[in-house]
């Protein structure tokens, strides 16, 4: 019998990039009032579709998986969530290349990163009211 004698915890910290630019582009062009609303329903939205990936991961729908990662682009791209939408399309790569376990950790990458991106531009919006 194996006896262990260490075990070892890997921290998964996933560092997050946003475009200030990006985000200062929507507050030029729509206004406080209307970037706010823009980027609170982004927040929202993403929010529902991260969960919703991770529930089609679970049920194996691949194809559903794949639209729902794909989208998190576009919208995470239009906050400035750079390192968001980046994952958001590997693991749409991955789901193309029918490889379950990298679909599961790309996956579970974009999770832990959209968490925390939406965490950074939750506290952005905090620090400009």
């Amino acid at each position: 019998m194996n006896v262990v004698d260490k075990v070892i915890t890997l921290v998964q910290n996933e560092s997050v990039r946003l475009d200030p630019e990006r985000l200062g582009g929507l507050y030029s062009q729509l206004g406080d009032a209307g970037a706010e609303d823009v980027v609170c329903r982004a927040i929202e939205e993403l929010a529902v579709r991260l969960s919703n990936c991770e529930r089609l991961w679970r049920q194996q729908d691949w194809l559903d998986l794949r639209k729902s990662a794909r989208s998190l682009i576009a919208i995470s791209d239009q906050i400035g969530m750079t390192a968001l939408a980046r994952v958001a399309g590997d693991v749409t790569e991955a789901v193309d290349s029918g490889d379950p376990v990298a679909t599961s950790a790309t996956l579970f990458r974009l999770i832990r990163v959209g968490e925390r991106s939406l965490t950074a531009v939750w506290d952005l919006q905090d620090l400009s009211v």
